[in-house]
């Protein structure tokens, strides 16, 4: 890259105020300014642009390599499955040579048991927050909490003392 020291600017500075003038120079030296800002800009966004490429092809070899030992455990696993029912099948046929009574694999299977098991489902009643969250009535009377809302008019007028007339 080209090796600009601060004499070399001095120099370049002392020429253009020669050659451009003292009155344009501002000027052009806010030109050159921008141009360069711009021309960084433009190399900076080049070089995020190539990184991202970079980036986007390792991401891709890494997607090709997961997919790739997916379907690795996946044939495996379907060869087990198969070796699994070969086995299945013959250790059922000699069950059922021997004279045992022969079992579907509907009934092994665990959606007829579910629904014996399960509770059905009951939609909630009318205000079983409410119930839920309530504070049972012998605790409210043992401490001694009120349970009917009383103006303070109400309660004033309540335990005033009766004056005969």
């Amino acid at each position: 890259m080209i090796d600009i020291g601060l004499s070399k600017m001095a120099l370049i500075g002392v020429v253009a105020l020669v050659v451009i003038g003292p009155e344009k120079l501002p000027k052009v030296a806010r030109t050159v300014g921008t141009l360069l800002g711009k021309a960084q800009r433009y190399v900076n966004d080049v070089k995020s642009e190539v990184n991202r490429s970079m980036e986007l092809d390792e991401l891709r070899k890494m997607k090709d390599n997961v997919e790739s030992a997916a379907r690795d455990v996946e044939q495996s696993v379907h060869t087990s499955a198969r070796d699994f029912e070969k086995d299945w099948s013959d250790v059922t046929s000699s069950v059922n040579d021997s004279g045992a009574t022969q079992t579907t694999a509907s009934e092994y299977s665990w959606g007829s048991d579910v629904s014996s098991v399960t509770p059905a489902y009951h939609q909630p009643r009318k205000n079983w927050r409410l119930k839920r969250g309530a504070v049972p009535q012998w605790y409210k009377s043992r401490s001694n909490v009120r349970t009917k809302a009383q103006s303070g008019a109400a309660r004033v007028a309540r335990f005033r003392p009766k004056t005969p007339r």
